[in-house]
């Protein structure tokens, strides 16, 4: 039986050396293009930041290097309010996708939701998100976040 196995073994290892002999990667390059720049985005940041110490409003990580000046409504659904601090929240950048991703949500008590989707996932995989449910975000030292953004997040993005 021993023996069957290492066979099997051997001829799942010898395909394995055959796929990466056919593996073709192609060649990394590099090209000109035209972007464009989000205009006034560091004073945005700068404000946010400030607002918040620079840490992060759910889990308080201080390193700004991992620290996101997050939209509360996205930056492409409205121009009016994309530099306005109340419609900012100072995020980890993994809380940050999280949040612009719907997984998140703050409430009216400003209190952090975890979005259903997630909480259904192996609690070994997502502790890091899940550990923060009903945790009081830390509140800025002035540019409350506005009650009316918050309120779009949750009825727009976040996945109940």
């Amino acid at each position: 039986m021993a023996f069957e196995s290492e066979q099997k073994f051997l001829k799942i290892t010898e395909k394995s050396i055959d796929i990466e002999k056919e593996l073709i990667v192609p060649e990394g390059k590099t090209k000109e293009s035209i972007v464009k720049t989000r205009v006034n985005q560091s004073f945005f940041r700068k404000m946010i930041l400030s607002s918040y110490d620079s840490r992060c409003c759910i889990t308080g990580l201080p390193l700004k290097e991992l620290l996101i000046a997050s939209h509360i409504i996205p930056w492409a659904q409205d121009s009016k309010n994309r530099l306005n601090p109340q419609n900012g929240l100072c995020l980890n950048s993994l809380h940050d996708k999280a949040f612009d991703q719907g997984f998140i949500t703050i409430d009216t008590s400003y209190q952090v939701v975890i979005s259903s989707e997630v909480k259904k996932l192996s609690p070994n995989n997502v502790k890091i998100i899940t550990d923060y449910q009903g945790v009081q975000m830390v509140m800025p030292c002035r540019f409350m976040p506005k009650q009316e953004f918050l309120d779009y997040h949750r009825k727009n993005i976040f996945r109940t």
